[in-house]
């Protein structure tokens, strides 16, 4: 008979002495790092929703967006309060000015090193002084603090950033992020670094609409006639002011937009794209872009076979719309491979799943199985990444095939350097592809594991827009447009090099290299290649430019380079050796970094007393994410989430002992010839949930020595429930005392034969369970 080994994580048993347990299931040392849902309280003097409104002014020059970012606070209760608000920003953002407004008087902000920022933060809000704070968790992640927001106060704090845009395919995009999405944490929050606990934020239930207004003003002025202008996901009034300048504004209708990125996208006349030398002249350093435009893509005559294995993201986050443009990429993408191709699929939840044990070649029949393995699929649990890459990696490969990953996930979760690092040192010779899904989508994990696996992102919001980028997929998968790419430069005194050594070029993208130069603006630039079989080569002439003070924005995009170089995707043990030149960096061009903060104080003591409630602000569930991204329950505005995923609130009545269902998560290991999907059926306890509780509540007592020397703590009980229901192999997987051990141990031996065993696909099968039993005096 065959078997299958299946880890499956269920419970959470709790032994409280002599207290009704009235709200949480796990007490404060034990919380776990996650986002929860919001519940508005009854205080009317607390205003829990300080953010009123978000508006951002955007200047499109040639290629760089200059964008101010104008968040307004303002306290409707009769209590002081601190706000705390984590917004995104683009995974590029030169981040270089930030001023808060406070009635007349404006206070500018100065960047200082993260831990000082913070410690004059800090001060400032105990003595009762109005102060600004924002710091970068992510490149993409960002946070506000404002304290001391007196009642009847009206706060208005403005950041400003620049990014660069790429065309790909004579297609410029700008991206504006909206809201973070719930990111998925299985760390406790004692144990979560300084930079992690931002994670644990308050979110509005799927479809409710943000709580704080919305707004954008684009105005293009493109330096070239404009084409055509697109905005995907807002609806918008565009107005062609002349040829080459277009305003882009939100409709009315949009005005609680803010749950989902803003995506405009312009195509210049004749499917230009702006090519060729930006300098600036600063006081003391001079800064140039280089842009050359690579040629169209050669189709070959030849190209050989490739094993495609796929991952694919089915936790909780990606239930219902994400997980549906997921199936209709998947499909795309492997009903079109060649009969040469080899393919696989692995499902990750809290666990993975494997389609087939080898690669299998695509023809008609493996084809048909693999459509129906994903068709199964319905979303739920979290989302561990890590070990799903780590499973991936380590399959063995198909000898002379090119191999090829493709992930596809909403990317919310909070380990993204250590899946750099994973992929880096795992990777070989393959290439590693993304296919960010969704509405708000992670998109620093998104183009990082892109950026270490040496492929190319995209983002899918919606079916269409996956169908279209999985043909433009198979079109930069079955041929570079530019390889073996050298830059050299005559006669042109440069330093300071960004992008030395310059990747293979995947889509009509163009080459980008940024510097420093001294001495005159003369010489040249020789960029050589190989598209398909033929030699590429490119001259520019630096005499045809000159140097233009609209350009200043240059020096801010090349130290955002090097920071992004040294720390965005940098190994994880390197983080401490560029922790200094990071904020060197920072420091001299006033940017925001990882290591450096904006801060802003000002002068007047407004609040004497010193005391104010912090209120972390309320986040919309990004457009078409479900409840299922943070689980099931409620807590008031500020408390984090106590189990996982969301605080599993518990019923009054219920009184010393009590056992709390709280999640499903899959870990499986199946080892078979044949196809399968997640396992259907988990392990039951006969006559179900309120008979096992019950089963506890007689037969758990809490060692009377344990007791005496004050003893607690959780101890985790492994075991395998058989196909007919008994178990063996109970073993402890994490102790806490040897009185606790053997209490635990004794009574899950106690459930033997008490067990409706688990099945796959109408087979019983093994079931391996892990069951943390909590002792707490």
């Amino acid at each position: 008979m065959k078997t299958f080994a299946v880890k499956i994580t269920i419970l959470t048993l709790t032994l409280l002495l002599g207290v009704l347990f009235s709200s949480y299931s796990q007490t404060e040392e034990d919380q776990s790092l996650s986002p929860y849902f919001f519940v508005q309280s009854d205080d009317p003097a607390l205003d829990k929703l300080p953010l009123k409104s978000t508006n951002a002014w955007v200047v499109i020059s040639g290629v760089i967006a200059d964008i101010t970012v104008t968040q307004v606070y303002k306290n409707e209760g009769t209590r002081p309060i601190e706000a705390i608000y984590v917004f995104p920003g683009s995974t590029r953002a030169a981040v270089y000015a930030m001023k808060m407004t406070i009635g007349e008087r404006t206070i500018l902000a100065k960047i200082e090193e993260r831990e000082k920022a913070r410690q004059d933060y800090e001060q400032a809000r105990q003595n009762g002084q109005s102060a600004s704070l924002l710091e970068q968790q992510r490149p993409n992640v960002f946070q506000m603090n404002v304290a001391n927001i007196m009642p009847g106060d009206e706060i208005k704090v403005e950041m400003k950033y620049t990014e660069l845009l790429m065309p790909d395919e004579g297609v410029y995009e700008f991206v504006y992020p909206t809201v973070v999405g719930p990111r998925y944490s299985n760390k406790l929050t004692d144990l979560a670094d300084s930079n992690e606990k931002w994670v644990a934020n308050p979110y509005t239930k799927e479809g409710e609409l943000p709580f704080y207004s919305f707004d954008i003003d684009v105005h293009l002025k493109a330096g070239m006639p404009v084409k055509d202008v697109i905005c995907s996901s807002h609806e918008t009034n565009i107005q062609f002011l002349n040829p080459d300048e277009v305003k882009i504004e939100l409709k009315d209708a949009e005005k609680y937009g803010g749950n989902r990125d803003f995506i405009l996208k312009y195509r210049l006349r004749g499917e230009q794209i702006e090519s060729g030398l930006l300098l600036y002249e600063g006081e003391k350093e001079n800064f140039f872009l280089l842009m050359v435009q690579p040629p169209k893509q050669v189709k070959p005559e030849h190209i050989p076979p490739r094993e495609y294995i796929f991952i694919v993201d089915v936790s909780g986050s990606m239930m219902g719309f994400p997980l549906d443009v997921s199936k209709s990429l998947l499909k795309d993408l492997i009903g079109n491979l060649r009969p040469t191709d080899r393919f696989n699929i692995l499902l990750f939840a809290g666990g993975s799943s494997l389609f087939s044990e080898s690669s299998l070649n695509a023809n008609e029949t493996n084809i048909k199985s693999a459509i129906g393995f994903l068709n199964k699929q319905s979303g739920g649990g979290g989302t561990e990444l890590l070990p799903a890459l780590k499973r991936a990696l380590a399959l063995q490969g198909t000898e002379d095939y090119a191999r090829t990953f493709i992930i596809a996930t909403d990317g919310y979760v909070n380990v993204e350097k250590e899946a750099y690092d994973l992929i880096r040192s795992n990777l070989g010779t393959a290439n590693f592809f993304t296919f960010g899904i969704g509405s708000s989508v992670n998109r620093f994990l998104i183009e990082g594991m892109t950026h270490v696996g040496k492929g190319f992102p995209f983002v899918a919001t919606n079916q269409a827009d996956a169908l279209q980028k999985s043909i433009k997929f198979r079109k930069y998968i079955s041929n570079p447009v530019l390889t073996n790419i050298k830059v050299e430069f005559k006669g042109f005194d440069v330093y300071d090099l960004e992008s030395v050594v310059v990747p293979d070029v995947f889509s009509e993208r163009p080459v980008l290299i940024y510097g420093k130069y001294q001495g005159g603006v003369f010489g040249s630039i020789e960029l050589t290649g190989k598209t398909g079989d033929k030699d590429f080569l490119w001259n520019l002439d630096i005499k045809k430019y000159t140097r233009d003070r609209s350009n200043s924005g240059l020096q801010y995009l090349w130290a955002r380079e090097r920071i992004r170089i040294l720390d965005d995707y940098s190994n994880l043990a390197m983080n401490d050796n560029h922790k200094s030149e990071i904020t060197a960096l920072g420091l001299k061009y006033d940017l925001l970094t990882a290591y450096t903060s904006f801060i802003a104080i000002d002068s007047e003591i407004r609040n004497e007393s010193g005391n104010s409630t912090t209120v972390n602000q309320l986040l919309p569930l990004p457009e078409g994410v479900s409840n299922n991204a943070l689980g099931y329950g409620s807590a008031s505005a500020g408390i984090m989430s106590r189990n996982g995923r969301s605080p599993n609130v518990m019923n009054k009545s219920m009184a010393n002992l009590i056992a709390v269902n709280e999640s499903i998560e899959f870990d499986m290991e199946i080892n078979d010839e044949s196809i399968f999907s997640v396992m259907e059926t988990s392990p039951k306890f006969k006559n179900g949930e309120e008979a096992f509780r019950e089963f506890l509540r007689s037969n758990l007592n809490y060692p009377e020595e344990a007791k005496t020397k004050g003893i607690e703590g959780t101890v985790y009980v492994e075991f395998i429930v058989n196909e007919d229901g008994s178990i063996d192999k109970i073993t402890i997987v994490r102790s806490v005392s040897k009185l606790l051990d053997e209490e635990a141990l004794r009574v899950i031996k106690l459930t033997n034969g008490k067990w409706i065993p688990g099945s796959q696909r109408g087979k019983l099968v093994k079931v391996s369970m892990t069951i943390p039993v909590k002792f707490k005096l």
